[in-house]
């Protein structure tokens, strides 16, 4: 519901500015293409920062929806456009080095996309049904080698960080399970609540309202950190698989054909929006960590370094897609 509401309200003012100061590249309206259906967090996120820039900049903002093939159509379209600055994209960083990996796309991700500036962090969890009789990590471990071979773990789609992380972690504890894709979230933990699967490592921004309404229980964050969420909840790391770590980045891109003074503009408009507190806040009630980043070359390193070790793990399990 509070998704649904802040759409809503999103919706309604996002082209509501105020004068607030000329933007550089003329008087159109700024487009942001969401590779992601309406109402899900990207297009809430999406529109919160956009509200918020529209207010900064003085022009409309609009949220345009183009969901589909794992990210791609909307990126094609957002590489169509004039590299004008007028039309950006907002997605997370599976867009870039997850799904190039296991799908033929029409671009190449590290070239042909540029990172014009991240806003929030996120976290994979690993999660069962809060029925599941083991209390901590180090129990979960021990229940599910008894079952050693007969036990399974869901992945919100074949070649994702949540795939991923499944796989590492059955292959390093020993636990030879079995892994059932499923298109997103919502049908897979549909599945982790009736026993169909026993474990699952989600996206926290769709597993906390069920571990905050006691339906799925939280064992470890794949992550970097733990989570303000839930900051009992150790990290992979801490319990020692060092390598299970995926974070999962929201940002805004642009075509690489960007000019420097463009991009330089787009982001300084970005970050003056995602720093606002009341903005923070909304990103936070979403579930994300507001994580506001601008360094390009930096963000292009890190993003190489992840497709790098993916297309690794790809390589490693033969992953091969649906």
């Amino acid at each position: 519901m509070k998704l649904k509401q802040l759409a809503r309200a999103a919706t309604v003012s996002i082209g509501c500015s105020l004068a607030l100061g000329a933007w550089a590249f003329g008087d159109k309206p700024l487009k942001v293409i969401v590779p992601a259906p309406p109402g899900g967090t990207m297009d809430v996120a999406a529109r919160v920062v956009g509200q918020q820039m529209s207010i900064d900049l003085g022009r409309p903002v609009i949220v345009e929806n183009r969901a589909g093939a794992t990210g791609s159509i909307g990126l094609s379209a957002l590489l169509k456009a004039d590299p004008d600055g007028n039309t950006i994209a907002m997605g997370a960083i599976n867009l870039l080095v997850e799904a190039p990996l296991v799908m033929k796309v029409p671009y190449d991700p590290l070239k042909d996309i540029v990172t014009i500036a991240r806003v929030a962090q996120t976290s994979r969890v690993l999660v069962t049904a809060a029925t599941n009789p083991a209390k901590d990590f180090q129990g979960l471990v021990a229940q599910l080698k008894t079952r050693k071979g007969q036990t399974s773990f869901a992945s919100f789609g074949t070649g994702t960080s949540s795939h991923y992380a499944g796989l590492i972690f059955s292959d390093q504890a020993g636990l030879g399970m079995q892994h059932v894709g499923y298109p997103g979230s919502p049908p897979a933990l549909q599945d982790l609540l009736g026993g169909q699967v026993d474990i699952m490592f989600d996206s926290l921004l769709t597993s906390l309202p069920l571990i905050k309404g006691g339906k799925l229980r939280a064992y470890a964050v794949a992550g970097k950190s733990r989570s303000r969420y839930f900051p009992e909840v150790p990290t992979m790391a801490e319990l020692g698989y060092p390598d299970i770590q995926f974070p999962g980045q929201v940002s805004f891109y642009g075509a690489s054909k960007l000019s420097p003074e463009v991009l330089a503009k787009l982001q300084a408009a970005i970050k003056k929006a995602a720093d606002a507190p009341a903005v923070q806040q909304k990103l936070i009630d979403l579930g994300l960590e507001p994580d506001v980043s601008i360094d390009t070359p930096a963000m292009l390193a890190e993003t190489r370094s992840l497709f790098q070790r993916n297309a690794a793990i790809v390589k490693k399990f033969d992953i091969q897609p649906n």
